[in-house]
């Protein structure tokens, strides 16, 4: 059974907070929201983890994770970003877009891409996400909560609960998400490419 946080979401309790990035630590994966919609989160490092969250999800390797970073400095750390990048960057960040970048060699061979060694960042807008973040110090591998065989993400907390609570090891209940994944924008070509149109705005990009 999966443990079940409600965290506020302007003004989270550490406590909480604290108890959830442990649950992390421990191995253990946790829905998230964020400022589009739910997310299933998981540590970067833990193998085990992380194959255990492309199965609750329905995906194998080839699809994308994300990691969902704190800040711009932190997206440099795992991904290489020229000046141009960078700009179209600090102009969307944080907020509801995932990038697709080049990987460094600072992201585990597993989590890129096995074709084109690429990787999806994000910043999330999100207070509780970024609070989590700060305590863990390090990014989190995450994907859109989409459970196998369907198209809308789950946005409520109750529901995240009672279809996942024998399969994860915490909910974190932060209020309704939207129902609208993140823009998704694929950065690695010389010009910017709309891979999936969601929350975020994809004019300023000129798409």
């Amino acid at each position: 059974m999966s443990q079940f946080f409600q965290i506020h979401p302007e003004n989270p309790q550490l406590r909480l907070v604290r108890q959830a990035a442990q649950i992390i630590h421990g191995g253990g994966i946790v829905a998230l929201p964020t400022d589009s919609c739910y997310a299933l989160v998981c540590h970067l490092d833990d193998k085990a983890a992380v194959e255990r969250l492309r199965r609750i999800r329905g995906v194998d390797d080839k699809h994308h994770l994300t990691l969902l970073c704190r800040d711009l400095s932190e997206i440099a750390q795992y991904a290489r970003v020229d000046n141009r990048q960078y700009r179209m960057l600090k102009a969307a960040t944080p907020g509801p877009y995932t990038f697709i970048l080049e990987a460094t060699r600072e992201v585990p061979r597993r989590l890129s891409h096995p074709s084109r060694k690429t990787i999806g960042l994000r910043v999330p807008e999100n207070t509780i996400a970024h609070a989590l973040l700060e305590e863990l110090g390090q990014p989190l591998l995450g994907t859109t909560l989409i459970l196998p065989g369907e198209s809308e993400p789950l946005t409520d907390p109750e529901d995240v609960r009672s279809r996942l609570e024998r399969q994860i090891e915490c909910v974190i209940d932060g209020g309704a998400c939207s129902l609208e994944p993140t823009t998704v924008i694929d950065l690695t070509d010389s010009e910017p490419v709309l891979v999936r149109q969601g929350r975020g705005d994809a004019a300023m990009f000129g798409l």
